[in-house]
């Protein structure tokens, strides 16, 4: 496939190579994201563009750091880098020290880049990767004209490689890559305005399952072929991707797979994910899952939006292509292997209306946010989008636009999102005005009702009191 998307990180890069060589010193950036989000073939294209040497190596899981300094140190003569021979030692040591003086003697007075792929085996593996490089960088790498890009997929312990008690810290940019957007999956897969949606929440974003993908497939089609191949990344990637974060059956994972399974509250969580002695007591899940929150990124939590305090929080998968395994896929994936595609499919087609028309929403509360800040939406101050409910869901409101979150001062937008079949009737527009009203800091005559619809808006909608009307093409 051809290389989609990625302007900004490309450019983001590009500007750093430059930097590198307007200074004629060093300049690190480390460069976490998810397994299959596209990390190595992004680097590897800015490589290739960037037409200046480079050396490209990628850890081995498992490998003993003799192995490992072994295998970094061949990586030179076999790279762009214009090597002496007598430079570079043939064997190594075991010593981190010596690779990257080996490194370090390998570089010219010319720009070069530098990646080490899989930085967290590495530091798994040998205790003193992470200091050694602090020193490599500090007394060595960093007075040359060298850009290293670290590579890593785990992103807890990422972060730790350069978090303030950590011995590279502030010694590298950050820059987390997150997956393809709406838009560039359109343009990978040539897929219309709403097709393309469903086919985002289907891969993710994740480039992985878009090579898979064959042009102008819709999602559902893509899925039905799908069925008939147990080894399809629609299955394996997500599946890799939860085994890798979540390697045993513990309870963090039985947490993950109750949010995964649509269960949104704390009560319910907890519910699902207890044991025989019953549902997690409140003081072991929320530290829990503010825990996979905050450190493993893998749930998100949403928050009432409106101008007081509110409560209960929701919780939901943020990467749609593993909510869409944890919710469907997996039940279908049982049904493949054991040779039933078609009750695969059928297990796909009943419950995909219903996935997708949820799964949607924080799609476009993200997008509403971007348009808020081109100022495409009338207001200056939209801040957050969410969405809002009460202690009982009764009503429950899909879209909130306020000026700051949690608490807002001024609400700005409240609106309704149909994304199943079927345009977005009177009894919809009837729900939303019942509903609106109940959202503190609603204002009737002043605070903007909005329509995000698949299909449009029925015949007799009134839409005087409609401000915003979305389609998948907007």
């Amino acid at each position: 496939m051809t290389f989609i998307g990625r302007h900004a990180e490309l450019a983001l890069l590009g500007k750093r190579l430059a930097r590198v060589e307007a200074s004629g010193t060093g300049a690190a950036v480390a460069l976490w994201g998810r397994r299959q989000i596209g990390k190595s073939r992004l680097v590897q294209e800015f490589c290739d563009r960037a037409e200046v040497p480079y050396v490209f190596f990628t850890a081995t899981k498992g490998a003993s750091p003799v192995e490992a300094v072994s295998d970094f140190l061949a990586e030179p003569a076999n790279s762009s880098l214009p090597v002496e021979a007598d430079l570079v030692p043939a064997g190594g040591s075991g010593s981190r020290p010596d690779a990257f003086r080996a490194l370090a003697a390998a570089l010219r007075d010319r720009p070069a880049v530098v990646v080490i792929d899989e930085v967290p085996w590495l530091a798994e593996q040998d205790s003193v990767f992470d200091g050694a490089l602090q020193t490599a960088w500090d007394r060595l790498l960093s007075r040359r004209p060298v850009l290293p890009l670290l590579l890593g997929s785990d992103l807890h312990m990422t972060e730790r490689l350069t978090a303030y008690d950590r011995p590279f810290y502030g010694r590298a940019d950050n820059l987390v890559l997150g997956p393809l957007n709406p838009a560039e999956t359109a343009g990978a897969l040539g897929l219309g305005a709403a097709d393309a949606i469903d086919a985002h929440l289907v891969c993710g974003g994740l480039p992985g399952i878009l090579r898979a993908w064959p042009h102008a497939t819709p999602a559902l089609a893509f899925l039905e072929a799908e069925c008939a191949d147990p080894a399809s990344p629609v299955f394996g990637i997500p599946e890799s991707s939860l085994l890798a974060e979540f390697p045993a059956p513990d309870q963090a994972r039985r947490v993950l797979e109750a949010v995964g399974g649509g269960d949104r509250t704390h009560a319910n969580i907890a519910s699902t994910a207890g044991g025989r002695s019953g549902a997690i007591p409140s003081g072991s899940l929320s530290p829990l899952l503010r825990k996979l929150v905050e450190e493993k990124h893998v749930p998100a939590m949403d928050q009432p939006l409106s101008t007081r305090p509110g409560k209960p929080a929701l919780y939901r998968v943020g990467d749609s292509s593993l909510r869409l395994y944890l919710a469907i896929l997996r039940g279908a994936q049982e049904q493949v292997r054991r040779g039933r595609p078609a009750s695969a499919f059928r297990l796909v087609e009943r419950r995909w209306s219903t996935w997708r028309g949820r799964a949607v929403e924080p799609l476009v509360r993200v997008a509403l946010e971007l348009a808020a800040g081109e100022s495409a939406l009338g207001w200056d101050d939209i801040g957050a989008v969410g969405g809002w409910w009460n202690r009982t869901f009764d009503p429950e409101v899909d879209l909130v636009a306020v000026d700051r979150a949690p608490v807002a001062r001024n609400v700005r937008l409240v609106g309704s999102v149909k994304w199943p079949a079927g345009p977005f009737d009177r009894h919809d527009m009837a729900d939303l005005a019942g509903a609106a009203p109940q959202v503190p800091g609603f204002e009737l005559g002043v605070t903007t009702l909005a329509v995000v619809s698949l299909s449009g808006l029925a015949p007799g909608v009134p839409t005087d009191s409609i401000g915003l009307n979305w389609g998948p093409t907007t």
